[in-house]
Parts: structure tokens; sequence; C-alpha cells
């Protein structure tokens, strides 16, 4: 083989490896360059993970502070409400005089002006006569003080000593399981004066009245209810309704009244 031919192989062997380095050379760059894009793609994922994991935990948390401060103002709202709720019961009065004709009688505007007092008196009324008509009688007034007067005339009715006591009762505790909120003055039936006019006082006798008036009285005491014994301020010497007090032996005169309105005072103020 000449040099010449050889040189020339030579050449040829060389450019052919040279060839195949630099394939090798821009296979392994463009591998590499791959994974270096790779691994930015990574890198740019996760930052862009992070910022919007970062914009969401600021969106929560805004939420979440939103939230709060809502919850904060709603309770502070509820504080204040219970507040006005409690000034307002505090503050509300309504007295309510409940009974028969002596009630009804009782001019609560004159002995009470510029208060706030209702008449629930009707002529006639016996216990049950309330006890069938609390709706209209007492809890529509939603009173906030009570004084209840009744029981003479179920002695006219020949009703005995017992049932007498036990109706009071059963209205006391349809006030209270009814009117939780309203005060209960549960006052003495007053005595009679027959000398005067026996016609009106009819059955009515001191004697029952007097054992109506223990026994309500030993119950209010135990049911922690203001008892008001009216019954001494208005008898006499002899056990019977003062006449400077009455005007037929049963209902009270204008003097009577004021005696009442004077004892009764003490409990509204």
């Amino acid at each position: 083989m000449s040099n010449k031919t050889s040189k020339k192989s030579k050449k040829k062997k060389y450019s052919t490896r040279l060839e195949k380095n630099k394939n090798i050379y821009y296979k392994s760059n463009s591998l590499s360059s791959k994974k270096d894009n790779k691994k930015q793609a990574v890198v740019l994922l996760l930052v862009i993970s992070i910022i919007i994991n970062s914009i969401l935990l600021l969106v929560i948390n805004s939420k979440n502070n939103s939230i709060n401060k809502l919850n904060d103002n709603l309770e502070k709202e509820k504080i204040n409400y219970n507040k006005e709720i409690k000034t307002i019961k505090d503050n509300y009065i309504n007295y309510l005089f409940l009974g028969d004709s002596i009630t009804e009688f009782y001019d609560l505007d004159k002995h009470f002006p510029n208060m706030p007092v209702v008449n629930s008196g009707i002529s006639g009324n016996t216990t049950e006569d309330i006890l069938n008509d609390m709706k209209n009688r007492v809890y529509d007034y939603n009173p906030s003080k009570i004084f209840l007067l009744i029981g003479t005339n179920d002695l006219r009715d020949e009703k005995s000593v017992d049932e007498v006591v036990d109706n009071i009762k059963k209205i006391i505790e349809e006030i209270k399981a009814n009117r939780k909120e309203a005060e209960i003055y549960l006052e003495s039936i007053y005595p009679v004066n027959e000398k005067i006019n026996k016609k009106v006082v009819e059955l009515r006798n001191n004697p029952d009245i007097n054992e109506i008036n223990d026994k309500v009285k030993k119950y209010a005491e135990e049911q922690n209810i203001t008892y008001i014994d009216l019954h001494k301020k208005l008898v006499n010497d002899e056990g019977l309704l003062d006449k400077k007090y009455t005007r037929d032996g049963l209902h009270l005169n204008e003097e009577g009244y004021k005696v009442v309105t004077e004892e009764l005072m003490k409990y509204l103020k």
C-alpha cells in the first residue's frame, strides 16, 4: 500500500471518529439539556405551587379573620340584646288587681294616679269564675304584679272553707305556671258586718272568713308569696267590718279604700 493511500485511510478514520465524538457530545448535551429543562420545570412547578398555596393561605386566613370578626360582632350583639331585654324586664311595670265587686268598685286611677294599674275585678265573681277565665282576666295583661282578692262570693254560694282555699291555691299555681315573672300578692278576705245590712252580707260570716285567711296565709308563707293582711286594718273590736269603712256591711266606702290604698302602696314602690 502506498503512503498516499495509507494517509487517506488514516484521514478517513480520524474524520469518522470525530463525527462519532460530535454525535456523542451533542447527544450527551441534548440529554443534559432535557434533564435541566425537566429540573427547571419541576422547580417552576414547585415555585408556582408555593405561590398558589401562599395565596390560598392568605385567602383562607382572611376569610377566617372575617368569620371570627363576624362571630365576635354577633356575640357582642347578643350580649347587648340580652342586656336590653333585661333592662326592659327590670323596668316593665303593670299592676293587675284581680277579684270581684270589691275590686271592681275600687277607683284605681284615683287612688294610684299616674301608675300603670289594671282593674280586673268583676262583680259577683267567685274563685271558679276566675279559674275559668284566666287568659282574659290575667294573662293577656302580662302583669308584673298581681293583687288577688277573692273568695267572699264563694261563701255566699255556700262553698266550704276548703273549697275556697283550694281554688285560691289553683289560681296562684296557674299564674306561676303561665306568668312566671309576675309577683303575686295575696290579700286576706275582708271582714263583713251583717248588722249593717244582713241581706247584702247574705250567707257570709266572719268565722269562715277568718279560717280561710288563716289557711291561705300559711300557704302563702310556704310558697314564699307575699300575704297582705288587710282584714286587721278594716275590722273593729267586735271582729266585724268597721262601719266607718263600709257602705253596706260588705263593700268598702271611700274611707275603706283609703285604708286599703295606704297599705297596698307599700308594695307598689
